[in-house]
């Protein structure tokens, strides 16, 4: 059994990407080299290592005890190139980060182009992921930071709190919900709504809270981003659900005002978890203080 870095990061990008074309893309390898791979990898084992279906791929019993030996060798071999890379021309190296919808709008950009200025050597692979998903994703070793709300059980990981950022409804400054103080997203729900496009995080996050009150939001239109989310609602087009640090920034010359929602799930801060932050790579331990600042407050998930 004589397994090389190639394949162990192709492995790990087929199960990320979900389909061997989208993993081979992602390796920078062809197509048929990465299916030769993984089938000499099977080979070399005894044992299937993926489920194929026309859907993509999905890792065996085998497989996902591969997986996690993979992404241990990979983070290791990551640590030791940042490692050194320190002691050479500065810091160098590459960090996977996942996030939610809130924390790619309102609070990670102007850290992570802070980092990026001052580190030329460092890259970041940043994705946007509902804020469950992202613990499983720290929990399994595909990503090393994630920011995400705390209304997830985020057992078992380092959390430092970043601050508060509820949730709230956005309306046109003359709608007849404008002089609301608070309202309930089940009565949010009565109304079209301005939204985020399908299947990103929190369009997954308002969708799954609607499908337990037995409904879900009417969407009259879906735009790119907050900001263009809250100037829609400024011309009357609908309402919207949106972080409240999004509205702080744009709802004056948007022409809207916020209405906290009374549920609790909307009332939330945001956190950043990882595994065991003195196990990080040298890269990713230096990005983790940069977005949190000299003192954090810290948790237990």
């Amino acid at each position: 059994m004589a397994f090389d870095l190639t394949d162990l990061r192709l492995f790990a990008n087929v199960l990320e990407a979900g389909t061997i074309t989208a993993g081979a893309s992602a390796s920078c390898i062809t197509l048929a080299s990465a299916s030769e791979r993984i089938r000499g990898m099977e080979s070399a084992l005894g044992v299937p290592l993926l489920l194929r279906t026309r859907r993509g791929v999905s890792p065996t019993p085998a497989g996902r005890t591969l997986l996690q030996h993979a992404l241990i060798v990979l983070q290791q071999i990551e640590r030791m190139q940042g490692d050194l890379g320190d002691h050479a021309s500065g810091l160098r190296g590459h960090v996977r980060l996942m996030c939610n919808s809130a924390a790619l709008s309102a609070w990670l950009p102007d850290r992570l182009a802070g980092f990026l200025h001052d580190h030329p050597g460092m890259s970041v692979d940043l994705q946007e992921r509902p804020s469950h998903e992202i613990v499983d994703a720290l929990r399994h070793g595909v990503c090393e930071i994630g920011v995400l709300a705390d209304s997830v059980d985020a057992a078992g990981l380092q959390a430092f709190v970043l601050g508060a950022d509820p949730l709230v409804l956005v309306v046109p400054r003359g709608h007849a919900l404008a002089a609301r103080r608070r309202i309930a997203f089940a009565e949010v729900l009565d109304w079209e709504l301005v939204g985020l496009p399908a299947g990103s995080a929190l369009d997954d996050h308002l969708a799954g809270h609607a499908r337990r009150l037995g409904t879900r939001p009417r969407y009259r239109i879906r735009l790119g981003s907050f900001e263009a989310v809250c100037r829609m609602v400024g011309q009357g087009v609908g309402l919207a659900v949106v972080p409240r640090a999004v509205v702080q920034r744009c709802g004056r010359s948007a022409g809207v005002r916020a209405v906290a929602l009374d549920d609790g799930w909307a009332a939330r801060s945001l956190v950043l978890c990882v595994r065991e932050l003195d196990a990080l790579p040298a890269p990713a331990r230096q990005l983790v203080a940069r977005v949190l600042g000299a003192s954090p407050g810290t948790g237990g998930g």
